[in-house]
């Protein structure tokens, strides 16, 4: 492994992938206190928070689809430039609406519009990053280290995930919870500069055929009218929501229940820590589990997370950190069991011939999650989580029962295709 390590990816292999570890720090790093900043902070309810991080998640994972086309046409090097230059503003003028020396600007504005302007323009430049990483892994590794060069994106990415929020849980409680985004700011300012200095166009960049715009709507709608395969993605889209509410709604209720000041951040990374740890290691104990199997183990253990956090509540045990630690961990686990065998059933559902084309809407779940997630979240924790309502058990309920009913369709959905097979 060691020498295909040193041998067996061109440069931009590592620049493109240290690259991705900044702006995952950077993406992370304030996704874990932006529930928080703008309730907190900003001041608008949960309600309207949820409402803005639906904004910024479900247009940063939906928009790929259509930068993937742009990145293509122009090239990577491009694309990582006006990625990191559009992100290193955006996260800038989201942590401006806090710092106290710009709220003159701020003053007598609507600034739940501003925020969401603010938020729709840091999300394009958010969404260049992934299909422009992913692409030059493709193109900068050989046949022999491909599978490897994923593997190193992917532990690359969840570094990241571990790392940023660490960083943000000591910003936040040295200077305050609005300069989390201008060290996003600086992270990605930083990786502009090395876009410009050091990524080089791959050279089958250079010679391969691009797709057009045009030809990007057509593959979407080749994909939206498989009914088989939009039902899939609608029902992981529920196990995503599943996920997302630990960045809406954890740190409400840690903010309201544990203290304003206890480590949001270092909590939110539990997850990302143990898919370093033990993504490896639970790899090989599953990998002779069928793939539906691991699929609805992945949907059990993410209804599970959030029971622990009811019965927990409904017996009288305070929900601490420890728990809530567990919850993560346990959703974790889950998710490392399913998520590699994600993509097998991706590739199992297209029509032949087209398994490329439909495994680039891998994202399509987490966008539509994100979109619909933040709103709900925020909603379910204004009516039943704040301290004023005092039910939060009834939060981790309604999550846990979405958890469930995405197990129950999945299961349902294996038995019907195993019966069309």
């Amino acid at each position: 492994m060691l020498t295909q390590i040193k041998t067996g990816f061109q440069p931009s292999f590592w620049v493109a992938n240290g690259m991705e570890l900044f702006e995952r720090l950077a993406y992370y790093g304030q996704a874990t206190i932006l529930s928080v900043f703008l309730r907190d902070h900003l001041k608008f309810d949960e309600v309207e928070a949820g409402q803005l991080s639906s904004i910024f998640g479900g247009l940063i994972y939906f928009l790929p689809i259509f930068a993937g086309a742009l990145a293509d046409k122009f090239g990577f090097k491009k694309a990582f430039s006006f990625a990191f230059f559009v992100l290193a503003i955006g996260y800038f003028l989201i942590g401006s609406t806090g710092i106290a020396g710009f709220e003159g600007y701020y003053s007598d504005t609507n600034l739940f519009l501003i925020l969401s302007f603010i938020l729709i323009f840091t999300a394009i430049g958010g969404s260049f990053i992934k299909p422009s990483v992913l692409g030059t892994v493709a193109l900068t590794s050989t046949k022999e280290t491909k599978s490897l060069g994923y593997a190193i994106y992917y532990w690359l990415v969840n570094m990241g995930a571990a790392i940023g929020p660490f960083l943000a849980f000591l910003v936040r409680d040295s200077f305050g919870i609005q300069f989390v985004y201008l060290v996003s700011a600086i992270s990605c300012a930083l990786m502009f500069v090395v876009t410009l200095i050091f990524f080089k166009e791959p050279q089958a960049k250079l010679e391969e055929k691009r797709e057009s715009i045009s030809q990007v709507v057509k593959n979407l709608w080749t994909v939206i009218k498989n009914i088989k395969f939009m039902i899939f993605l609608m029902i992981f889209a529920l196990y995503w929501i599943v996920f997302w509410e630990f960045f809406i709604v954890i740190p409400f209720y840690i903010s309201d229940y544990i203290g304003p000041e206890a480590p949001i951040e270092l909590i939110l990374s539990v997850g990302a820590w143990t898919i370093i740890l033990l993504q490896i290691p639970i790899n090989r104990f599953t990998k002779n589990i069928p793939t539906p199997t691991a699929i609805m183990i992945g949907f059990v253990f993410a209804a599970l997370s959030w029971f622990l956090l009811y019965f927990a509540t409904a017996a009288g045990i305070t929900v601490g950190l420890g728990l809530i630690i567990a919850t993560i961990f346990i959703f974790s686990v889950g998710e490392q069991t399913q998520a590699p065998r994600f993509y097998e059933y991706l590739a199992d559902l297209a029509p032949k011939g087209q398994a490329a084309l439909f495994q680039g809407f891998a994202f399509l779940p987490i966008a539509i999650a994100w979109t619909l997630g933040g709103t709900f979240g925020g909603w379910l924790y204004h009516s039943y989580g704040r301290k004023e309502v005092g039910q939060p058990e009834m939060v981790f309920l309604i999550i846990g029962l979405v958890g469930v009913v995405a197990a129950i369709m999945m299961f349902a959905y294996n038995a019907y295709m195993k019966r069309a097979k």
